[in-house]
């Protein structure tokens, strides 16, 4: 009597198509909703009894920056560019003075210039200088912030195909990889040769995304070969709808509630965005710790694919017993 799974069916359609909605409004919206500084790493530069007052400044926002102090704008400027923080105010005789990085994040330079300017005497012009800029292409950061949720596509569609298509062990993670290495060249010819939204060097590039791609599909694969295919359901909710969305590619971690920017740095989609501003905008700086969690991931990834693809398959075929061979068809 089909009435009863049917009924069943229903009911599962029912309560799981909301669920997904609400999880998935909730993932996506809510951080975005409450984007606000939260001990986000701002310099003050200068002599003590000014800057001083200036820390005071910010510190009455309490728990909104962490304040790194620097003798002067050099310091400062080198700070920026090791990604130590975001930007700094600079004490000058003339006032103060603005260092941003619109590279590393266009959201937060623009906050930290509406702050400082709004802080300033009425009247008082801040000079405001980019020391590491986003490239003329793309200077709202809107391009390099909508790549990261089609790398995570790209990973999920990699591991879900190799598990579907039964492919285990050795070749599993030799085809993993090999995938995620033409995504990695193919997205930065589109990124960096053709729209040029990221600027660095083009191997490195190449590298640091491919290396995404990698841990997203060994993330999933791996799952699937550890859980079944509902493996690859789950690796697809952590990587697309909780990566994606709590990656902060978009705006920062820091801006991001708590604890979902510092999550979002442990999944692959925040780590592999991060590593890609720092390769593309930066020479690399602050990339170990974003690639040691994406070769974390990929090394635990291919480890379970591996270790899944020894298992004994089962065997579907009867099995004849021994010394009871068939009989042959009796023919007229």
């Amino acid at each position: 009597m089909p009435a009863a799974p049917n009924r069943r069916a229903v009911a599962v359609i029912l309560l799981l198509v909301p669920l997904i909605v609400t999880l998935s409004l909730w993932a996506f919206s809510w951080p975005a909703a409450r984007i606000a500084p939260r001990d986000l790493p701002v310099g003050v530069a200068g002599p003590a009894p000014a800057a001083d007052q200036l820390q005071q400044a910010f510190e009455q926002r309490e728990g909104a920056f962490e304040i790194h102090r620097y003798a002067d704008a050099a310091a400062a400027r080198e700070a920026i560019g090791d990604r130590v923080v975001y930007g700094a105010v600079v004490v000058t005789g003339k006032g103060p003075q603005l260092l941003t990085a619109s590279a590393a994040s266009p959201v937060v330079a623009q906050l930290l210039t509406e702050a400082v300017k709004g802080a300033a005497p009425a009247g008082a012009a801040v000079p405001v200088t980019d020391v590491v800029a986003a490239p003329k292409a793309d200077p709202r950061g809107a391009a390099l912030g909508a790549s990261i949720l089609p790398l995570a596509l790209a990973g999920v569609a990699a591991g879900a195909m190799i598990t579907l298509m039964g492919l285990r062990g050795s070749r599993a993670a030799l085809t993993l990889v090999g995938a995620a290495g033409l995504v990695g060249v193919a997205a930065t010819a589109i990124a960096h040769s053709w729209l040029g939204v990221i600027t660095g060097d083009w191997w490195t590039e190449a590298g640091a995304i491919g290396l995404t791609v990698l841990a997203i599909g060994s993330a999933v694969a791996g799952l699937a070969a550890l859980l079944g295919t509902k493996g690859i359901g789950l690796g697809a909710l952590l990587m697309v709808l909780l990566g994606n969305s709590f990656s902060g590619v978009t705006s920062a971690p820091e801006l991001l509630p708590e604890p979902v920017g510092a999550i979002g740095q442990w999944l692959p989609p925040g780590a592999g965005g991060s590593l890609l501003r720092s390769v593309a905008f930066f020479d690399g700086a602050a990339a170990s710790g974003a690639a040691l969690v994406l070769a974390a991931w990929a090394v635990l990834g291919l480890a379970a694919v591996l270790t899944g693809g020894h298992r004994r398959k089962p065997n579907t075929e009867e099995a004849v017993a021994p010394g009871h061979a068939r009989e042959p068809a009796l023919t007229s």
